[in-house]
């Protein structure tokens, strides 16, 4: 009796701060639209997207190398290559052409539906066979997303929807595969090797791209880069899965919810967005059918494939 008086309090501080960790690493990534808003104004995409995989890269690479980390064993490789192309060179191309043409309000009503397209993945890869219910939600939450475009586009769908929808696509695959591969290695060794392989394209592409009047690059910017280098495109990992190992995946990966409205928050506070009621409404409206398909899509499901925040 008295040992299990002395568990519970560490049982809960440790899911206490699982939570917290949870929801700093959705708050990092809430802030990856508003980032790369600023900095694409001064930033070719292209050029960014080589920079923030390069600059995370070598900082993966240094902390590997301290840590003294061992080569994931060659059979996973072919899932490191799938997720590195996905998550570090596709996603984040298309989503910095995207901020070019609609503001990081927008986009964070669209990847608010970047959840139930991993969900989706993960249910193609892992052969489940979720409820009747997790395909109604999905559905609905693919199809407020698409009225929402519409809506905001009238009646046509922007250019920059259809690269941000391609890179929800591009996104889940990626994330898909990620969770998957955290059954053989921890979250953060997961993003860091993802990284340390993408290093021999974004080092080369880094050179070819660089703006060579860089040091003349406003500071807003320089920062919106820094930020998507080392917190969304890595740091931001590692509270999150953190969290989850911590608090257990079902529990903390609902903060996630919360992204779309951290999103807004920062994009009013740092690109003078204006937020409207429509906006709120249609995340609300996703944030739902997201909630339903997490919650229907079952026990194992949730248990073997961590779903992870966009990056």
């Amino acid at each position: 009796m008295s040992s299990t008086t002395q568990v519970m309090p560490v049982d809960s501080s440790r899911e206490r701060l699982g939570l917290f960790l949870g929801f700093v690493g959705m708050a990092i990534f809430g802030g990856t639209l508003p980032a790369t808003r600023l900095a694409v104004s001064a930033i070719d995409p292209i050029a960014l997207t080589a920079m923030r995989a390069a600059i995370a890269g070598l900082c993966s690479l240094a902390v590997l190398l301290v840590l003294r980390r061992p080569i994931p064993p060659r059979v996973l490789w072919p899932q490191l290559v799938i997720a590195m192309l996905c998550v570090t060179v596709f996603f984040p191309l298309l989503m910095a052409f995207g901020m070019q043409t609609v503001d990081a309000s927008h986009g964070g009503v669209v990847l608010g539906v970047l959840p139930i397209a991993t969900a989706l993945v993960a249910v193609a890869i892992t052969h489940e066979r979720p409820r009747p219910l997790f395909w109604i939600a999905s559905l609905a939450g693919a199809a407020l997303v698409i009225a929402f475009a519409l809506r905001q586009g009238g009646g046509a769908m922007s250019v920059g929807d259809l690269l941000l929808f391609a890179a929800v696509v591009v996104s889940a695959i990626g994330y898909g595969f990620s969770g998957r591969l955290t059954s053989c290695m921890p979250g953060w060794e997961v993003i860091s090797w993802v990284l340390v392989i993408a290093l021999p394209i974004s080092i080369p592409a880094t050179l070819l791209t660089m703006p060579s009047d860089i040091m003349q690059i406003p500071a807003k910017p320089m920062l919106g880069l820094l930020y998507v280098a080392l917190f969304s495109q890595w740091i931001g990992f590692f509270a999150w899965n953190a969290g989850m190992a911590m608090g257990g995946i079902a529990r903390v990966s609902q903060v996630q919810l919360l992204q779309p409205f951290v999103t807004f928050a920062l994009a009013a506070l740092f690109n003078d967005e204006t937020i409207t009621l429509q906006i709120v409404l249609f995340a609300v409206a996703v944030v739902a059918t997201v909630a339903i398909s997490t919650r229907t899509r079952g026990q194992k499901a949730s248990a073997t494939q961590p779903p992870l925040a966009p990056d």
